[in-house]
Order: C-alpha cells, then sequence, then structure tokens
C-alpha cells in the first residue's frame, strides 16, 4: 500500500491497526468493567470509556484519509482473570490501558509524521492519567511508570 503522505508508510499504518485493535479492546473492556463497578468508580469508567471511542473513531478516520481498510472490533476479548466484582474489574481496565498505552507507543515510534507524531504523544498523556487512576484503585505501584507505554 501506498499513502499520499510518504511520511505515513506502511509501517506507521499498520502500528495505527494496531493502536486501533487496542481502542476496540479497551472499549469492550471497559462495557464489562462498569457492570461491576458502582459510583464514582462507575463514572470514571464511562468517561474512559467514552474517551476510547473518541479515539477509535479518530484513527477510522484517519485511517480511511489514508485509503487503508480499519480492523474490525472481535465479538470479545480475552481477560486477565474473571471478572467477578469491583476489584477485577478495575484490574481489567487497568490492563485495558496498558495495552493501548504499548500500541499508541508503538505508533509514536513507527511515524515521522509529525502530526501523527503529536497525535500518540497527547493520547498517551491522556492514557497514562487514566491508567495511573486505576492503579492506584488497585494499588498497583507505581502509578505511573517510568516509561508509560513500554513493559
Amino acid at each position: 500500500m501506498t499513502t499520499a503522505n510518504p511520511r505515513i508508510d506502511d509501517t506507521a499504518v499498520a502500528a495505527l491497526q494496531n493502536a486501533l485493535a487496542a481502542e476496540h479492546a479497551a472499549i469492550w473492556c471497559y462495557a464489562l468493567a462498569v457492570a461491576f463497578l458502582s459510583g464514582a468508580d462507575a463514572t470514571r469508567a464511562r468517561e474512559d470509556e467514552e474517551a476510547h471511542r473518541e479515539l477509535r473513531s479518530q484513527v477510522e478516520e484517519t485511517l480511511t484519509q489514508l485509503g487503508a481498510p480499519a480492523v474490525s472490533a472481535q465479538p470479545a476479548y480475552a481477560t486477565p482473570g474473571p471478572v467477578t466484582d469491583s476489584e477485577s474489574a478495575a484490574r481489567v481496565a487497568v490492563v485495558a490501558e496498558t495495552d493501548a498505552l504499548a500500541a499508541w507507543c508503538s505508533v509514536l515510534e513507527r511515524t515521522r509524521d509529525r502530526a501523527l507524531r503529536q497525535a500518540a504523544l497527547d493520547t498517551m498523556g491522556a492514557g497514562t492519567l487514566r491508567c495511573a487512576r486505576w492503579r492506584l484503585a488497585v494499588g498497583e505501584p507505581p502509578a505511573i511508570p517510568v516509561f508509560p507505554g513500554r513493559s
């Protein structure tokens, strides 16, 4: 595939596709988690899910502009363990955010396009804050890793 913007090559498009897949998974995880959360945690989960929906729409639009068909969401995603209560639901949110951060870090590393790099960096900043709130909720230190998006 050859894009109109030579700074967004096939490698960058593949990274965007992976970010889109991570956004699909995050939305699914939050929809699951909110069923087990209440009060402020449920409100936060809904807000975080909406943030991922907005990101998904932006990535799909970008891929369309680049002439690349967007990857589809899966019907379901694996969780690190059963989700049965508020703590396990919050842990799923941590995993969703961690996975999304890794995907956006990959976008940042795989493009030379300034606008796309800035978008990935902005997304990582917002995602790091979301992830930190959930990590604090489950008592998983550090709240913010030294290099968010990297294992």
